[in-house]
């Protein structure tokens, strides 16, 4: 019996050393092992359309890490930062690098990229002329009116011989940096959700691919477009500054940057945007 009663002892203070030395660790804040640790749930914003179907697959290869994707649909360009910057959401894909900055410069964001997503060549499109050749004088264009698209749009038109822009002038030109407009045309400048949908209005549009998609646009109907090679409007996945060395910031990037991605990123696309990681 004396026995009997010296094991259950010996039991119990194993049973509290061991209690002990948990609650140690814990206060501590030493790392548990990883098949205890919680799995993490964040929200990404992202544009409304084709790239749904892209989430979608991106979600289910984060759930096979333990990240759990809630996707915020936006209707426009102009929500997802604010979003973002708010917390609302824990990060968002839908932009390049020229938008950002003007982002940052006209609201102060502490916004950061952290890992490629594709290229979306933007394009002269139009339902009235099969060339650029074929516009004729004072010929309406409508081009993206908030200033990284603008720029980019101004470019393409540049690109093609129809306008020459001021020397030295950036990314973020304007129609008040056109010096040389030679067939006199009359430059629209619409919001870039509006522009491919004003195309039966107006003799071509800039529009960026994933609005053209949206607009019914085709790839037949592109009548010039950007250069490829060292193409600066790559998009990408961001998040708030301080945060891009998270483990979830990590595991979200390698969710999208994968082949089952890349195979339902080209489905959805057909060509008309690239991956750019």
């Amino acid at each position: 019996m004396k026995k009997t009663i010296g094991n259950t002892i010996s039991w119990t203070r194993r049973l509290s050393l061991t209690a002990l030395l948990a609650g140690a660790v814990a206060g501590l804040g030493l790392a548990v092992p990883a098949a205890q640790a919680a799995d993490k749930t964040i929200k990404v914003g992202i544009i409304s359309g084709e790239d749904e179907d892209v989430w979608r697959a991106v979600t289910a290869e984060a759930a096979k890490k333990g990240l759990t994707i809630k996707t915020v649909v936006f209707n426009d360009y102009t929500q997802p930062n604010e979003a973002l910057e708010r917390g609302d959401i824990d990060a968002n894909a839908f932009q390049h690098k020229p938008y950002l900055d003007n982002q940052i410069k006209q609201h102060g964001y502490h916004i950061v990229p952290v890992g490629y997503t594709g290229v979306w060549p933007i394009g002269l499109y139009s339902r009235k002329v099969k060339s650029v050749a074929d516009l004729p004088k004072g010929a309406q264009i409508g081009v993206p009116n908030d200033p990284s698209n603008e720029g980019r749009a101004l470019r393409v038109l540049q690109n093609e011989g129809l306008i020459k822009l001021k020397d030295g002038t950036g990314i973020l030109a304007t129609i008040a940096d056109i010096t040389e407009n030679p067939k006199g045309l009359k430059i629209k400048e619409l919001d870039a959700g509006v522009v491919g949908r004003a195309i039966d209005d107006l003799d071509a549009a800039v529009v960026n691919t994933d609005w053209a998609l949206k607009a019914g646009l085709s790839p037949a109907q592109r009548i010039a477009q950007e250069p490829i090679k060292d193409n600066p409007y790559r998009n990408f996945i961001a998040v708030k500054q301080g945060k891009e060395n998270e483990d979830w910031v990590k595991t979200l990037v390698a969710s999208y940057q994968n082949e089952a991605v890349r195979a339902v990123f080209e489905k959805v696309y057909k060509g008309t945007g690239l991956i750019a990681y």
